[in-house]
């Protein structure tokens, strides 16, 4: 899935999402994907348009990177890992809003944060077309917002 967001657009949503964005986790993703002439205000003042350029393709397919970051945070809520999940949210609305899908930002923020973003994550993956392990039933009690076994000691629910 191409990008659609323009480097202005890109550069409009960096600056608003930075006051909330206390980690930086949103900014990155944008960022990481910013044309030279948007984001130059953001690189070391040396950085050259060829060196920006170089580093963008480090970053590879944002389709892929999207659904590498997918895997990711699957990983992170199974494992209960509170600040990765709750990352992982985040750069995957960031990677959702530059495919220009609306509708699966509109369906994250709609779904509750419960048990480590698992809501969020799925409406994620459901929204772009992409896999949702359902075959893990731990998984899928927690994206219903339920603990991942009933008596849970990892974390659901603290």
């Amino acid at each position: 899935m191409p990008i659609t967001r323009t480097g202005e657009e890109m550069l409009a949503r960096l600056n608003a999402v930075a006051e909330g964005d206390v980690l930086g986790f949103r900014s990155e993703v944008l960022l990481a994907w910013m044309p030279y002439e948007q984001a130059r205000a953001f690189l070391r003042p040396d950085t050259t348009a060829e060196e920006w350029a170089a580093a963008i393709a480090i970053e590879g397919d944002p389709d892929r990177a999207a659904e590498g970051y997918l895997e990711f945070a699957v990983g992170k809520i199974l494992d209960h890992r509170g600040i990765s999940a709750g990352r992982s949210v985040d750069k995957l609305g960031e990677y959702a809003w530059l495919f220009g899908r609306d509708d699966v930002v509109a369906a994250m923020d709609a779904a509750p944060y419960e048990q480590y973003g698992a809501p969020k994550v799925k409406a994620f993956a459901v929204g772009m077309g992409w896999p949702w392990p359902a075959e893990e039933p731990e998984l899928e009690r927690m994206a219903d917002g339920e603990y991942c076994t009933p008596d849970c000691e990892a974390g659901c629910g603290r």
